[in-house]
């Protein structure tokens, strides 16, 4: 088991916010459980790494890093990583494995996982192409159906775009996390005018279909010590006509462990098998590891997969009453402690003959157009 353990946490999205309650959280239960040594690095909102000192309350963020932290470089490398102090007085932090708690962009949709990678540092939030896969809603959706897997149809949404889709219908970012962004539209018309006039679309954005008659159903799932499923929630909407909001989610005392809930959901035995098993598969489609959260849509009897969030707010540790959470994080450590390869291995690499044989470079531009 790792003796050091990394929590970071911010990091450049709109979920930077929601980043910091849930790197805390997780520093917080760490230092308790006392089995490791734990760093806290917080990605600031000018997008420098700073040290931050133990046990520190999320006000203290409110107008940039708290007092007393300490800045950081990052350097790739083998091996590489953060470094404090200047100069001749520059020396590495002692990492360890890094608990990746960046919600949403680059934190959570795979570049924070390369950059990692690239620096020689295991890390939890799974491997690139899983994070991008589940931060990319028209690719996800995409994936389910193609794997039979039950989902609402989804189309993307640009200025030009022919859609089969008619109102009303929800307005999503295609790469955002959380529920920040999302929209319900009337008309295909009425989602053209959110896709011109929001920032959270800018990017990209999709639709699905709305109906009034789905309602939220969230499931977790963690991979170590082996493949296994916490209870399943039902988030509770605040109102008829409405999405499970960001709001909902985080804006009251006790953050998402606080939002209203049943836990377990009312289901019946049949519906709760049915998302069990289905979840299951979706593990097995888009290959995230550690502790992850499916999100799903249901009416009782019809079931669709919603999303995937592979850094879920929180870590979805709310949704396992029944477990230690602190175990529940040193197992994600150490998972990914023990899955980790070295990126710069070059094996099966045959460069040299190709090098080798490749003659002149001028001979392989030949025929190629250029402007000059």
């Amino acid at each position: 088991m790792a003796k050091t353990v990394t929590v970071v946490f911010g990091g450049p999205s709109p979920e930077h916010d929601i980043s910091i309650l849930t790197g805390l959280q997780c520093e917080r239960v760490l230092r308790r459980h006392g089995e490791c040594v734990v760093n806290a690095v917080y990605w600031d909102r000018s997008g420098n790494w700073q040290l931050v000192p133990p046990d520190s309350e999320a006000r203290d963020y409110v107008d940039g890093p708290p007092a007393g932290a300490t800045e950081l470089e990052f350097q790739l490398g083998h091996p590489g990583g953060w470094t404090r102090g200047k100069g001749w007085r520059r020396r590495p932090l002692d990492t360890g494995v890094i608990l990746n708690c960046l919600h949403g962009g680059l934190g959570e949709g795979g570049g924070a996982q390369a950059l990692f990678a690239l620096a020689g540092l295991p890390s939890t939030g799974s491997t690139v192409g899983a994070a991008s896969l589940g931060m990319d809603k028209y690719s996800f959706g995409a994936a389910m159906r193609m794997a039979g897997i039950p989902s609402l149809p989804r189309e993307l949404l640009t200025d030009s775009s022919d859609h089969h889709i008619g109102g009303p219908v929800i307005v999503k970012p295609r790469f955002g996390g959380s529920s920040i962004g999302i929209e319900i539209a009337d008309s295909i018309d009425t989602a053209r005018v959110l896709l011109r006039n929001s920032a959270h679309l800018r990017n990209g954005a999709v639709i699905e279909p709305y109906r009034e008659d789905l309602f939220d159903l969230n499931i977790s799932y963690r991979t170590y010590p082996e493949f296994e499923l916490s209870e399943i929630e039902r988030p509770l909407r605040q109102g008829a006509f409405s999405i499970y909001s960001y709001e909902d989610k985080y804006l009251n005392e006790a953050g998402l462990q606080g939002a209203p809930r049943e836990l377990p959901a009312n289901l019946s035995v049949k519906l709760q098998k049915a998302i069990e098993e289905c979840a299951h598969d979706v593990y097995e489609v888009l290959g995230a590891t550690g502790v992850v959260r499916i999100d799903f849509l249901s009416n009782g009897s019809e079931f669709f997969v919603n999303e995937a969030n592979t850094i879920p707010g929180a870590m979805a540790l709310y949704l396992w009453p029944n477990h230690a959470v602190d175990r529940l994080l040193l197992d994600a450590v150490k998972e990914a402690e023990e899955t980790f390869s070295d990126p710069f291995t070059l094996q099966g690499s045959v460069g040299s003959q190709a090098l080798q044989a490749a003659g002149g470079i001028s001979s392989k531009l030949a025929g190629l157009r250029t402007e000059n």
